[in-house]
């Protein structure tokens, strides 16, 4: 056991009533007050930000980023806790762990019920993530809530109100909390760490758009028009749109933007399977298959790659990079379904 530095953001754990309902207001500290800090465990507390996660932006996040590089500068630091509303939890963990290059743990935890809730479930929560920044190595940025430990890379939010609000669709826990301890089951894949983006203003736009029965090219050529440098198709099935938009993909690329295919479903790989519109197109029209990340991440994973490079090419390849072995393919199998 050792030092945990909790850095804190706001969200539901550090939420009050404010007459018509809940927002972030309070300190990293009063948050701490809350939870049992684990035996043999010394905690500092750096106020951030405090914030409805609604209204996170890439400064926000890239400004947390930042401010975990600065405390994992001081060798006595063992881990970090961030505490983190849940509505956009899954997209800043993700952003840190594709730019996290050190051993020690940086563990996102939050709440579902406000701070003063009788049966609030943040003391837990909180307790469990500085026992697990405290006593794990090598794992990569995590999600702790509800006794489970996850990777940042495929954990979202499943659950609206329920305690148990992550999960990863597509694979496994990385952990449980137990009486015992933190108990590991298995190690994170995860490509070689980004570098520290540079500072740059503006900050590039990505916008996300999402396909449908009777959807157009309308929404998705107008973030081209708006000036977006990436854009995250969330397709259906596999990862399949029409024709007239894999021709406005194919567009938008011939223009520099860099374009990324997921799915709206929420499990399992998005894949090269189909034509007339589908991945197989898409992705001969230079869009780039996210795997198994969903549109939240998949949009982090682009905005990392725009910040990397002003060059399409090398943007391209970052994003490639950040995926690892996500944009592998999966063959059609008989019966695959649309």
């Amino acid at each position: 056991m050792g030092q945990v530095v909790v850095i804190s953001t706001g969200g539901t754990i550090a939420s009050r009533w404010q007459g018509s309902g809940f927002a972030a207001e309070a300190r990293g500290g009063d948050v701490l007050a809350t939870a049992a800090v684990p035996e043999g465990v010394t905690v500092r507390v750096v106020d951030l930000m405090s914030v409805n996660s609604a209204r996170i932006t890439t400064a926000h996040q890239l400004a947390l980023l930042r401010t975990v590089r600065e405390v994992l500068a001081d060798p006595t630091v063992d881990g970090i806790v961030v505490t983190h509303g849940t509505d956009t939890l899954e997209e800043s963990a993700f952003l840190l762990d594709l730019h996290h290059d050190d051993p020690r743990p940086v563990v996102f935890t939050g709440a579902q019920r406000p701070l003063e809730a009788p049966d609030g479930d943040g003391p837990r929560n909180l307790h469990d993530a500085l026992l697990t920044a405290a006593g794990v190595r090598d794992l990569g940025v995590l999600v702790v809530f509800d006794g489970q430990v996850h990777a940042a890379r495929g954990t979202v939010k499943v659950r609206t109100l329920a305690a148990d609000a992550f999960a990863d669709p597509s694979g496994s826990r990385v952990a449980d909390v137990t009486a015992g301890g933190v108990l590991v089951h298995r190690r994170p894949e995860r490509p070689t760490p980004l570098p520290l983006p540079p500072a740059v203003e503006p900050l590039p736009r990505v916008d996300v758009v999402m396909h449908h029965c009777d959807a157009d090219p309308l929404l998705f050529d107008a973030a081209v028009g708006a000036g977006a440098q990436g854009i995250v198709l969330v397709a259906t099935g596999a990862g399949n749109a029409t024709p007239e938009i894999s021709a406005a993909v194919g567009a938008a690329v011939s223009r520099g933007v860099l374009v990324a295919v997921t799915t709206r479903v929420s499990s399992g790989p998005v894949a090269e399977i189909y034509t007339h519109g589908g991945a197989v197109d898409l992705a001969a029209a230079g869009a780039v298959l996210t795997g198994t990340l969903r549109a939240g991440q998949a949009r982090i994973a682009v905005l990392s790659a725009a910040l990397a490079s002003t060059d399409p090419a090398e943007r391209a390849r970052a994003l490639r990079h950040t995926l690892g072995s996500a944009t592998a393919t999966a063959a059609a199998s008989p019966g695959a379904a649309a």
